[in-house]
């Protein structure tokens, strides 16, 4: 069976969150992260040799990292769903925005995080290019989810699954404002909105506040 190996506020999510959003049946394995260092317990580093979530198995099978999972998953059980395939108008843009995520996006907000945690002052170069860096990316977003209500078009597909873990859970390591980005909000409620996030959510992380505003 195909088990998803969550680790609490975690990348994870986006995994069971395609598995609700396909309705596959799955088995979800919860771990939690150490309360004091918030890093992941030693049964969930010894899954796989990287040591990191997200991590599934199926059968023989041990995978890492959000998007190979995803490609994994919707290549094996999506049927079609929740991508956009050659020849699609917005396969392009669905290429871009689901690599975009963890390419560019996420490791923006990692190097924040870091940067925060050695403590510089308030305008350091470096923090100060990083903040810049944050705000040029937001507004690209904000532009993007003007246009068309997901990041491929009307419709979710797994490019959304692969970015809301940045405008959302990740918040709550690297904190920043989303109010200037009226499209991100709108965006985001739309997100809560969707049965397949609210179970997914219910699930892996229950009781956690979700930063969808």
């Amino acid at each position: 069976m195909l088990t998803v190996h969550h680790l609490g506020r975690s990348q994870s999510e986006r995994i069971v969150w395609l598995c609700e959003e396909l309705g596959l049946d799955y088995q979800l394995k919860r771990y939690e992260r150490d309360p004091v260092t918030r890093l992941a317990p030693p049964e969930y580093k010894a899954l796989h040799p990287i040591g990191t979530a997200p991590v599934i198995t199926d059968g023989d099978a041990v995978i890492g990292e959000s998007g190979a999972i995803i490609e994994y998953i919707l290549g094996k059980y999506g049927k079609g769903r929740l991508a956009r395939h050659p020849g699609h108008a917005e396969h392009v843009s669905y290429l871009y925005w689901f690599h975009y995520a963890n390419g560019s996006f996420q490791p923006l907000l990692h190097r924040t995080l870091v940067a925060r945690r050695l403590e510089p002052t308030p305008d350091h170069r470096v923090l100060k290019d990083l903040q810049g860096r944050l705000e040029r990316t937001l507004e690209f977003l904000d532009q993007r989810l003007g246009e068309a209500q997901y990041l491929a078009g009307n419709e979710l597909t797994a490019a959304d699954i692969m970015i809301v873990f940045s405008f959302t859970t990740m918040r709550s390591f690297t904190p920043y404002d989303l109010k200037p980005y009226p499209n991100i909000l709108a965006y985001l409620r739309r997100i809560a909105a969707r049965e397949g996030y609210q179970r997914a959510m219910r699930k892996g992380d229950p009781g956690m506040v979700l930063l969808l505003d």
